[in-house]
């Protein structure tokens, strides 16, 4: 057996920007790079233009850079990731029985993270500052959906957090906050656990009661 958690509002809290062009664009400035005058209009732009099929994921960073192209501006090196994943690097709040769950699960088999994330490096920069670790290795694996390429509840996200813990979908215990996303893991043969039916602090009993997935 192997047990996933969902990261943002499951793990963990983390606020959003409030305005998530804004922000990006000050972090942009920041970085001496010349937002356009007419940045929300680049942005919407930007997304009509890029054609992605359901439960793909884009990243964020490519709407930005191809705003900023569509009006000639092309930023050298990392400059757009950076300025990106510091846009949503806010102060992490670990939920009360995230720990105690994360270890709970790491007792009876595998323990992983797949998260949604359009943000590249924003779920292992959360991570780290969160309360949540498995000193001395760590997560056995870490499958963000901007990474993957797929978004639950698609298929291939649980797979491939299926993949990288190395147990089958019907091995897999998906733990989550959202019904469709985390509890799609019910559809393509895994276990959903959602928190509204089991709260975190609920969870280690929950594996206990049900020891016969070790």
């Amino acid at each position: 057996m192997a047990v996933s958690f969902d990261l943002f509002d499951t793990l963990v809290s983390v606020p959003r920007p409030d305005d998530t062009p804004g922000a990006i664009a000050r972090e942009l400035r920041f970085r001496d790079v010349s937002v356009p005058a007419d940045w929300a209009a680049a942005g919407r732009a930007a997304a009509d233009d890029i054609d992605a099929t359901d439960g793909e994921e884009v990243s964020i960073t490519t709407y930005v850079r191809a705003a900023l192209a569509s009006r000639d501006v092309h930023p050298a090196g990392d400059v757009i990731d950076e300025a990106v994943l510091a846009a949503f690097d806010r102060e992490v709040e670990t939920r009360p029985g995230a720990v105690d769950a994360v270890t709970a699960a790491a007792s009876h088999g595998s323990v992983g993270v797949l998260s949604n994330c359009s943000v590249p490096g924003l779920v292992e920069r959360t991570l780290e500052q969160s309360d949540v670790d498995l000193d001395p290795d760590g997560f056995d694996a870490i499958v963000s959906s901007v990474d993957l390429g797929w978004r639950k509840p698609h298929e291939r996200a649980f797979e491939g957090i299926a993949t990288a813990l190395d147990v089958s979908l019907a091995d897999l215990v998906h733990v989550g906050d959202d019904r469709q996303d985390d509890g799609g893991a019910e559809a393509v043969g895994a276990t959903a656990v959602v928190l509204e039916d089991v709260p975190l602090a609920d969870f280690p009993a929950y594996l206990e009661a049900n020891a016969e997935w070790d």
